[in-house]
């Protein structure tokens, strides 16, 4: 394997929104005689990118007509933290940096894999790299309605296409639009014959479910006051404490292939000094849903807010204050509104004989590729380093991959 490739991928940022000197640098590097190099910009990330980085873009490079379409994404979390290596005692290589384990380590493999089904004279397979997953699969939105709007109208594609793009020697840089061609074959869209090899740290297993996900903004309206009389203003923070025990409370049942729903809460804003009680909360509230639960949620989260909830938790007591005796709209419900931004559904994927299999917890691109008709999710690392500061692959599961990306490649296409 060419390591040193692997570790010039690394050395460069390509944080979610900075992924368009990553997706330059591999077009160049990829591009050879019998391939068809092509760049799609995703302008839905447009006014979201830095200054001076260029809008992000899909980059896929195409062996003939594909039949099996090996993908990942190109972004990563941010901080970049550059590479190192570190050799171990049984000659292994821990090769460590943002992006060694999601997704570059995926790209890397799949890049293998394509090569050496060059070497065999395959000529009906892609790899197909996209843009920002890890801030909402923007990519792979963009990609999936390109496709299935090509099905139907004909109008996609190609502006300022270089003049030897076609046949496949070249590099085309193209934008969503109109033209008349796409770079995927319609009778594949339409017949769902196309299958999707999606690249994420599975630990080299095909993943048989993943859980879903759903998104939502919690909003606290209260009213400020001198913090010293709490009694005559009403604390937003106080409200957030109310909302976080009830959503505790309750029990959303247990998923006998994706265990247990669970729920985390982020970008979380009060802007109030310490002496005064907080006017305005607002937060994200992420759940990671299963089978079970997954239309649940959506209704918990609905029914929770407004004075008109149906779901209760506060309580009223007899006259003479004694036991709770029935249960009432909470006052931090009265105050709470539920913005939702919807999600994934949680999903079953394709799995190959010979593979071992597990679900997983984590999103990824692949519920967004609606263009494919079969989908399998595979690949080297472990989701429990991913996104931390401690990064990293191993070298041996690089190849492993690669060598099982081949192996997939092989058993659906029979070649």
């Amino acid at each position: 394997m060419n390591t040193d490739f692997f570790i010039e991928m690394l050395d460069i940022e390509s944080t979610s929104g900075r992924e368009r000197g990553f997706a330059d640098f591999l077009a160049e590097r990829m591009a050879g005689p019998g391939r068809r190099v092509e760049t799609f910009e995703v302008e839905t990330m447009a006014q979201d990118c830095p200054e001076g980085c260029g809008i992000p873009v899909n980059l896929m490079v195409s062996w003939g007509e594909p039949k099996v379409v090996f993908c990942t994404h190109l972004d990563t979390v941010p901080p970049y933290i550059a590479p190192s290596v570190e050799v171990m005692e049984d000659g292994d290589m821990k090769i460590k940096g943002r992006g060694s384990c999601d997704a570059k380590g995926q790209i890397f493999a799949m890049w293998e894999a394509c090569l050496e089904l060059e070497r065999r004279g395959c000529t009906d397979f892609a790899l197909l790299l996209l843009a920002g997953e890890e801030t909402g699969s923007f990519g792979a939105k963009a990609f999936s309605a390109m496709a299935l709007r090509a099905v139907t109208a004909g109008d996609w594609v190609v502006n300022g296409a270089s003049s030897d793009a076609a046949t496949g020697s070249g590099i085309c840089c193209s934008k969503y639009g109109k033209s008349d061609r796409s770079p995927m074959p319609l009778r594949a869209v339409t017949t769902g014959d196309w299958v999707v090899i999606v690249g994420e740290p599975t630990d080299n297993h095909m993943t048989s479910a993943s859980k879903g996900t759903k998104s939502f903004e919690v909003t606290f309206e209260g009213e400020a006051f001198h913090s010293g009389y709490p009694q005559y203003g009403r604390s937003a923070v106080e409200m957030f404490n109310d909302f976080v025990n009830a959503l505790r409370s309750i029990v959303f049942p247990k998923d006998e292939i994706l265990g247990d729903t669970t729920w985390n809460i982020g970008r979380l804003s009060s802007d109030n000094p310490q002496n005064i009680l907080s006017e305005r909360l607002s937060c994200r509230v992420y759940f990671r849903t299963t089978f079970e639960s997954d239309e649940m949620v959506c209704n918990v989260m609905k029914n929770m807010a407004g004075p008109d909830a149906r779901l209760r938790f506060g309580r009223s007591r007899a006259q003479d204050g004694s036991d709770m005796v029935a249960k009432e709209i909470a006052p931090w419900q009265k105050c709470m509104s539920v913005k939702a931004f919807g999600g994934d559904a949680p999903t079953v994927y394709q799995t190959l004989e010979g593979f071992p299999t597990k679900p997983v917890a984590f999103g990824s691109d692949a519920p967004q590729l609606k263009c494919f008709g079969r989908k399998i999710l595979c690949g080297p690392g472990s989701i429990l380093v991913a996104h931390r500061d401690d990064e990293h692959v191993m070298l041996s599961d690089l190849k492993a991959a690669a060598a099982s990306y081949v192996r997939m490649y092989t058993l659906l296409t029979g070649n």
